[in-house]
């Protein structure tokens, strides 16, 4: 039987514009983070959706490079999602965004078993996807380490009662939670990253990792918190870095074997100088993909 992680989630085309002009480049939450867990040596099996047309052909393309496995035929938009990301002077990206949250039902063959199911951004929170999300979750929790990657964004997903309420149920049903200190206050304004964390604890949650762009990243579990700094690096910009940090975390764990039936348990008895080692490595590699143009995640190799 092969040991997977199935990645859930919008697959879309970057139109970056910088300096130099406009540029086409691969990207997508999950797409991202598939192709991360798969530069590290992990089998992905990627759910998502494009369209029939030259992005989604981009897609496919840049995905299979990578080894990146399809769980269902993804050709189910008109159109491919599209992201026009501005890059600013300190290399952060402002996005205008034309996404479509379809996903497919995955069919996976028999031979192969997920351990990590990793999931987020648009799809976990808009119909249709967010009714396929929800099922995998409920299918999976206690088979496999959930995975939950918060991203919300006004236009998108909106940011009312009716969100932070998708939100909070996709957060009981999960084991470990990232979300950057922005999705945090876009989700409940005023309040600090450090208590929205332990409110996403309080759901449910086993640990929380919060990104914190310029500052890092923190760790909160019931008895553990541990802060790390992020790694120096010249940051060109900052797109797919979140996605590049969560993916190695994972990676990290599963090398503990925090994955499969009993993850929740062993996540919960992770010791601070553990911790400290995961976030270490995930920040490294995120350093690696903001130093180079577009979500480009780093290879095993380039993190020694």
């Amino acid at each position: 039987m092969e040991e997977v992680a199935l990645v859930a989630g919008e697959t879309v085309a970057d139109v970056v514009r910088g300096p130099e002009g406009d540029r086409t480049v691969p990207g997508g939450s999950a797409a991202n983070a598939a192709v991360a867990l798969a530069r590290l040596g992990r089998e992905a099996w990627l759910l998502t959706g494009w369209g029939d047309d030259d992005h989604g052909a981009l897609l496919e393309s840049h995905l299979a490079a990578n080894g990146v496995r399809l769980a269902a035929q993804p050709c189910v938009f008109e159109e491919t999602s599209r992201a026009v990301a501005t890059i600013g002077p300190d290399g952060a990206a402002d996005y205008d965004l034309t996404i479509g949250t379809r996903l497919p039902e995955p069919m996976l063959p028999a031979d192969v078993r997920p351990v990590v199911l990793a999931f987020g951004s648009f799809a976990a929170l808009v119909e249709p996807g967010a009714a396929v999300v929800r099922s995998l979750v409920e299918r999976w929790r206690d088979r496999a380490l959930v995975y939950y990657d918060v991203n919300v964004r006004e236009k998108v997903t909106g940011t009312g009662a009716g969100v932070v309420a998708q939100v909070e149920a996709l957060v009981a049903g999960s084991h470990l939670v990232k979300a950057s200190d922005e999705d945090l206050a876009a989700l409940w304004p005023g309040v600090d990253d450090a208590t929205a964390a332990v409110r996403l604890l309080d759901l449910g949650a086993c640990a929380v990792l919060v990104t914190r762009g310029p500052r890092g990243a923190a760790w909160f579990a019931r008895d553990v918190r541990v802060e790390v700094p992020p790694v120096a690096v010249e940051v060109v910009d900052t797109i797919g870095a979140g996605d590049t940090l969560g993916a190695a975390a994972v990676d990290a764990l599963w090398r503990l074997g925090v994955v499969g039936p009993g993850a929740a348990e062993r996540l919960i008895g992770l010791t601070p100088g553990v911790v400290e080692d995961v976030l270490g490595f995930a920040t490294r590699a995120a350093g690696v993909t903001v130093s180079r143009p577009g979500a480009d995640p780093p290879f095993s190799s380039e993190l020694g």
